[in-house]
Parts: C-alpha cells; structure tokens; sequence
C-alpha cells in the first residue's frame, strides 16, 4: 500500500485501496441508474396527465367556435311621424320700450319690476301740474278769443244792413267780413292749445301699451325725463304668446309651404340637449327670402306658453311635424351598422346563424329607423353584439332589444 504526504503541494495523487474503491465506484453507479429511472418514469407521468387534459379542448375544436350571444329584435311594421329639425331662437311677441312723451318730473311709480301687467294699467305717473296750469291759460285765452269773435260778428251784421241801405262802402263790409273770419281762427288756434294741454296731461299718466311682463326698472323716482331721451322707462315683454324663429334648408322649404297650403302644422320646442319638451304650438309663417350666407330660410311659429317654459333669447331645438308616414318597416337604431358598401343589419336566420344584409334608411325618428329596402316585417334583427359577428356566424340569443316606442327627437332624412 503507498502513501503520499496529503500536503504536497506539486500532486495529489487519489488513494487507492483495492477491493473497496471498487465496491464504492458500483455503488454509484446503481445511485445513478436508480435517479435516471425516476427521473424517465416522472416525463412519462407528465406526458399522460398532459394528453388527458388537452383532449377535452380537442374535443371542443373538433365541434367547431361557441356560438357568439347576441341581443335581437323583430322588424315592426308601424306609422312613424316625419319630423323636419332645426335651431331656433325664442323671440318676445310683443317687446316694448316704454317712454316718456313729455318733459317731466317722474312723481310715481306704480309697477313692481317682474309684475305682470295688462293693456291700461298705470305704470308710471309724471307731475302733471305744469300741464294743468298750462290747460288753464289756453282755455282764457279761448274765452278772450271768442267774445272777440262775438262782437266782431254783431258788427258785421250791423254792417251788412248799412251797405244794403248804401250808407257804408263795399270795402268797410269787407274788412269786418275778414276781421271775422280771423278771429275765428283765433279761436280755432285756441281750442288745438287746450287740446294739445289736455293731451298732455293724458300723457303725463304712463300706462301699459300692451300686457306682458315688466322687466327691471330703468329710471328711480325723482328723477327727471324728457321725450328725446334715449333709455326708457322700462321695457315690457309680452310672454303669452311667445314666438319662436327657427331655420331649415333651403331645399326643404318647398315642401313646407306646400304642407302648410293642406292645413296647419305643428311645431314643438325641446330643450338644448333635445331631451325635455318644452312647449307645442303652430307653424305661422316662412320668410320671403333666403339667407345667401347660410343657404337657410327662416320660419315662425306661435306658442301659447301657458306653463311659461319659453323666454326671449333661449335657444331651442325645434321639431316640425311635416306628416304622418304609414306602414313603415322599423327597427332599433342600434341595429344599424356602417360599412363601405354602406349601411348593413345583421339578421338572425333559422338555424341561428347571422346574414349580412345590406339595407337602405328612409329616415331616422329619435332611436328608430325606417327601412326602406332590404329588410321584412317579422325578420329578426342583431342589436346588439355585432362587433363580434361575422356573415355565417352562430349564434346564441341573449335578450331581445326593447320594442321602438314615441321618442321626443325629430327624424332626418338620410
């Protein structure tokens, strides 16, 4: 047996002890063999349980895709009202600046800014005793001027008997003639200064030219007015009826006013966001020109405004009823999809699956479509899920959509 000092640092040369190094080196080869079994028999294992839990997806493959869930509708045949939009602005019937007609101290205000006031009523009282005071002067002078007149006709009728009986020459019967005939116009002048005074004083009491709502006061009492003055009094705006004016296209105003010559149309009122309807009333008149700028023509309509929704200078959408189109094929908006090709619904056959159908739209009425082409009463309608689909698609119904009812928007023509 040979030794080799462990310290050296030039070789290391292994110990060899005959019988048992070769006793230790078999057992690490049955270590090795018994590893390499388990490590094979744990790849095997792996691949089974693999091929057993991808076969369900196999089997899943081999039937085909899931059929996609949809939400449908069935095409109604209806009548559906055709509506012609546009923008308008809310305008005063009536809107007045009141003024004063005569120079004055303002001695009385008689209204509540925000009152509603009727035709006649009091609104503004100015001194009035200037006036009066005037009115008495032109009535003496009246009075002056006629005892004048008076005796001035007695002369004449003097004169007239003398000139008969040739005592007095023509000229002398002419002159008293024409003294007469001015003081007449004295008179006549005077009774247009009283009449001119009384106006006056009428003027001096203020009262409203029309009924409506008075706005905020324009001058504080105390205060002189006079009639060159450029502000007013206060400014009245008549809200019962109100009026709206509103545009359409050119193009559409033919058959407006050929619709109006058949009977009256009515006209409603929505809010800016064209959800809340405000007010109906009546189509009253179409403009006679066209505005080059806008290629638009201006209509009127009148509101009663009872429930005092509308104010001047609002603006609204405004729906004009143009007539009450029958037997329409209608279906849901949402059912309506835009290609290329143009407009298409998906429709749902027999054996669930989906068809591309091209379409063509008569008009749009707030959520509801017309059809015009391409689709029957009765057929049934993909609203919902089309990202999904595919011509030839299966698929599997969820919900149907919700029937078509009235809505407040207007329709379009497309």
């Amino acid at each position: 047996m040979e030794f080799q000092d462990p310290m050296s640092a030039s070789k290391l040369v292994p110990l060899r002890f005959g019988p048992l190094s070769r006793f230790l080196d078999a057992g690490r080869f049955r270590a090795r063999l018994l590893v390499a079994s388990v490590i094979v028999s744990l790849v095997i294992l792996a691949g089974c349980v693999n091929s057993n839990s991808s076969h369900p997806d196999g089997a899943r493959a081999a039937a085909g895709p899931p059929a996609i869930p949809v939400g449908i509708f069935s095409a109604e045949k209806r009548d559906m009202p055709y509506y012609l939009t546009g923008l308008g602005n809310v305008t005063a019937f009536n809107t007045v600046t009141v003024k004063s007609r005569i120079d004055g101290q303002l001695a009385q205000v008689a209204f509540q800014e925000g009152q509603e006031v009727k035709r006649g009523d009091l609104l503004v009282l100015i001194d009035p005793r200037p006036y009066e005071v005037a009115l008495s002067q032109a009535e003496a002078t009246l009075f002056k001027d006629q005892a004048q007149l008076q005796d001035a006709r007695v002369n004449l009728g003097r004169f007239t008997g003398l000139f008969a009986a040739k005592i007095i020459p023509q000229q002398q019967l002419d002159t008293q003639r024409a003294l007469v005939n001015q003081l007449d116009g004295q008179v006549r002048a005077d009774q247009s200064q009283i009449d001119n005074s009384k106006l006056n004083l009428v003027y001096c009491r203020i009262t409203a030219p029309v009924g409506g709502r008075v706005g905020l006061r324009l001058v504080d009492i105390g205060n002189m007015v006079h009639a060159t003055d450029q502000n007013g009094l206060l400014v009245i705006t008549q809200l019962q009826p109100i009026a709206v004016v509103f545009t359409l296209p050119q193009d559409q105003l033919p058959v407006v006013s050929k619709t109006m010559a058949k009977g009256q149309l009515t006209v409603t009122a929505y809010s800016r966001d064209d959800l809340t309807k405000l007010a109906t009333g009546k189509l009253l008149t179409i403009d006679n020109q066209i505005d080059t700028t806008t290629g638009t023509g201006k209509l009127k309509a009148v509101f009663d405004n009872r429930d005092r929704v509308l104010w001047p200078n609002q603006f609204v959408n405004v729906k004009l009823l143009l007539e009450l189109r029958k037997d329409n094929t209608v279906i849901p908006a949402s059912a309506i999809q835009r290609g290329p090709q143009g407009n298409f619904v998906y429709v749902v056959k027999p054996d669930k699956t989906a068809e591309l159908r091209p379409v063509q739209v008569s008009f749009t009425e707030g959520n509801l479509v017309s059809i015009a082409s391409g689709l029957a009463p009765g057929e049934l309608v993909v609203t919902d899920g089309q990202d999904k689909l595919q011509s030839g698609s299966k698929v599997e119904v969820r919900s149907s959509g919700p029937g078509p009812g009235p809505q407040n928007t207007g329709a379009k023509g497309q």
